[in-house]
Formats: structure tokens, sequence, C-alpha cells
């Protein structure tokens, strides 16, 4: 294919990939759900599983094999910008009072699926070799199991508890929060499992590139931060050089990442974080604006890749068998763990159980850690089909099930016998005595 024709099917695939992720997107938040449901839902439907298998001609001149490094170029460059804002919004003193029960939920819905998902993934080999994964697991895909399980989409609750009014609500807080935490460990994890699977084309063994990971963030905060913070407050850049200069420094710190057998979105994370605040310690709206604009509008072309890896047409028995389990222990895990470990956080039952429902939304942040660890050879085409599907049902279920909560707390409060103010005695000069106030 000449570099003309090349440019030329991939201005029309990106508009293809643009228009239907974001009309499907729209549709979605009209349906009552998450913007991401819609646009996962066209990156499939764009993909060989549901177009190719259709149309395959028109699959074939859409998608042609010589554009796929373009739209994986765009869709790295779309995951580094976005997860480079998430790291620049993480801010755990959003903990505040309720630190000890959102620190308490992180790890008990971080622990509960972590141990189903690695216990699973050794109770159940001889299932998992149906879906192309070997019969003796490594022990970075053992890991990685627990670790699809235990993810939190910290994007998508914040959005969902946003739509359903929760933001200032005591559930609301300590999702949001514990999430944060979640986030953080679930990372670090993955990282982990990252490390000793091999990465993508590391070239060094795990110990060094631990060494090597540690002095990088070493120096990424005791060096990077300080010229940062004297970059951006002392020398008032002007935003839109500001803006350049930060998504330049966030792909160089998820080059190497990357290079050290890492996935770009650690470096995009941490870079993120590393990045200071204002001198208030607010965020800079010149810069999280334009940051979330620009992943919004590049995020279609994540969706669309997730969606080329999708292999549906090779789902068989064993494969809907499983994502029918995973499915379930999805949910049961982290609504379960969530909601006891909420209530023993001294939160009533209601409350509880729609931190544990919260908490139950994996959506974007569930497909990043699919794709790092499909890149890595932690998983296969076939079960990384079940685990995206899982990511998608459960994004689903949030909706619906935070409805059913709220349902059940409504019912209860009917039920509960109205309080009849008693008569206040009759003051000495015939008048009615004034009501305590005190």
């Amino acid at each position: 294919m000449s570099p003309d024709s090349l440019i030329t099917h991939f201005v029309g695939a990106a508009a293809l990939v643009l228009v239907a992720a974001h009309a499907a997107g729209g549709l979605a938040r009209k349906l009552k759900q998450p913007y991401i449901v819609g646009q996962l839902s066209a990156g499939i439907a764009l993909g060989p599983s549901l177009l190719g298998s259709l149309a395959p001609d028109a699959y074939a001149t859409l998608f042609p094999a010589a554009i796929g490094p373009a739209l994986t170029g765009f869709a790295q460059l779309a995951l580094v910008v976005f997860l480079f804002a998430v790291g620049y919004e993480l801010d755990l003193r959003i903990l505040g009072d309720r630190a000890r029960t959102s620190l308490t939920v992180a790890l008990a819905s971080f622990a509960a699926p972590m141990a189903v998902g690695c216990g699973g993934a050794l109770l159940f080999r001889e299932q998992l070799h149906g879906l192309g994964m070997p019969r003796d697991p490594s022990p970075a895909m053992v890991v990685f199991a627990g670790v699809a399980l235990s993810i939190t989409a910290v994007p998508v609750l914040t959005a969902i508890v946003r739509e359903n009014e929760l933001s200032r609500s005591v559930p609301g807080v300590v999702a949001v929060s514990a999430a944060g935490v979640l986030d953080a460990v679930c990372w670090t994890v993955l990282a982990a499992a990252l490390m000793d699977g091999g990465g993508d084309g590391a070239a060094l063994d795990w110990p060094w590139r631990v060494v090597l990971a540690v002095g990088f963030v070493t120096v990424m905060i005791l060096a990077a931060r300080p010229l940062l913070r004297r970059l951006l407050w002392r020398t008032r850049l002007e935003p839109s050089l500001r803006l350049a200069l930060l998504i330049g420094f966030a792909l160089g710190s998820a080059w190497v990442t990357h290079s050290l057998g890492l996935h770009v979105i650690f470096g995009a994370l941490l870079a993120g974080v590393v990045v200071p605040r204002e001198e208030g310690g607010t965020l800079d709206p010149d810069l999280l604006r334009p940051l979330h604009d620009v992943s919004s509008l590049l995020l279609p072309f994540f969706f669309v890749l997730s969606g080329q890896s999708v292999a549906l047409n090779s789902m068989n028995g064993t494969g809907w068998a499983v994502l029918l389990a995973v499915t379930v222990l999805a949910v049961v895990t982290k609504v379960g763990s969530g909601t006891l470990a909420a209530r023993l956080g001294g939160l009533d039952r209601h409350d509880a159980r729609t931190v544990g429902v919260l908490l139950s939304a994996r959506g974007l942040t569930e497909l990043i850690a699919l794709d790092a660890g499909l890149r890595a050879g932690l998983l296969s085409h076939q079960l990384y089909t079940v685990l995206v599907f899982m990511a998608l049902a459960t994004t689903l279920f949030t909706q619906p099930l935070l409805i059913l909560t709220r349902r059940l707390a409504d019912r209860d409060a009917a039920r509960l016998p109205v309080p009849v103010p008693s008569a206040s005695p009759p003051a000495q000069n015939g008048t009615t005595a004034p009501a305590d106030l005190g």
C-alpha cells in the first residue's frame, strides 16, 4: 500500500471511529448508562467479530492491516493523556473524616476479589486451558487473574456518583475515596505482575527492572517534581505551552516505563502524580480541561483497538460458562466485600450496600489493564474476550443495582412508623408552652 493510500485509509477509518464511538456513547448516556459502555460497544461492533463477520470486504477496506500501527499509536497516545489526567487528579486527601472506613473498604474490596481470582485461576486450570491458557499458569498469570477481578474504574465510578447526585452523600464520598486507594493498590500489583511476566519485549531480567523502576520513581519524586514546581509556579508559562510541555513529559515517562518492560500506562500515571498542583493545592483548570478534551476525543481509538482483539466468534460453550461464572464472581465479591466493610465502618445497611454496588463498576480501567495483560502474554485472546465482556457487564449492572438499592431503602423507610409529636404541657397562664429548642 502506497503512503498516500495508507493516509487515505487511516483518515477514513478515523472518521468512522470518532463518529460511531461518540454517537454510541451519546446513546448510552440517554439510556442512563456510562458513556464508556456505548463507546466500547461501538469498538466491538467495528471489530472482526461483528463487522468482520457480517461484511468482511467492508471491514478489510475500512481497517486494512497496514493502518494497524497508526491506530495503535493513537490508542497509546490517548491512554497516556487520559492516565496522566487521572494521576494529576489523584488526591488521597479526599479520605478526610472517613479515612478509616474508606481504607477498610478499599482493602476489603481488593483482598476478597484478589483471593477469589487467584484461587479460580488455580482451581479451574482445565477450563481456562480450553480458552487458550497454559495448563500450569505462571505466578504472573495467577496474580493478573486476581487483579482483573479487583479493579474498580475510578473515572466511571465518579461519573456514576455525579449523575446519581451522590457526590455529597456519605456512600458517595466513601466509594470515591476507597476507589482512589484501591486504584493505587491495583496498579502497583499489576506492575509487579507485568514485571514478573516479562512485559512487552523486555530485554532485562525482572530483578534489574525492579531496581531500575524504583530508581526511576525516586528520580521522578525527588528531582522531577521540584523542577516542575519551579517551572509551573515561578515562570507562569502560557496555558498552551504548559500543556504541550507536560504532555511531552508524560510521553517521556511512558517511554521509560515501556523500556523497562512495563506498559506505557505506568509512566503516564506516575507523571500525573508527580506534577504539582497549584500553590493552594487546587487543580489547574487550564491544564485539566484540555487534558479531558484531548483524551475523550482520542479514547475511541483505544476502544476500537480493544474491539480488534475481541474474538467473539471463538467463544464456545466453555467460554460462555466461564463468562457467566466470572461475571457473577466479579459482582458478588465486589458488592459483598464492599458492603460488609462499609457496614463494619459504621454505615447503615443501605449506605453500605450503595458503596458495594458503586465499587463493582470496572469500565475503562479494567480495559486498560486487560490490554496490558494481553500485550504481556498473560492472557489468551479467548480469555481476554471473556474479561472484556465481564467488564462491560459489571459496568452495565451498576446503574440497575443502584436503582434497586434505592428502592429497597425507600421501601424500608415507608415501613417505619411515623412518629407522633407529643402534646406540650399547658403553661400556667393557659397558653401552650414553646417547644424546647435546646
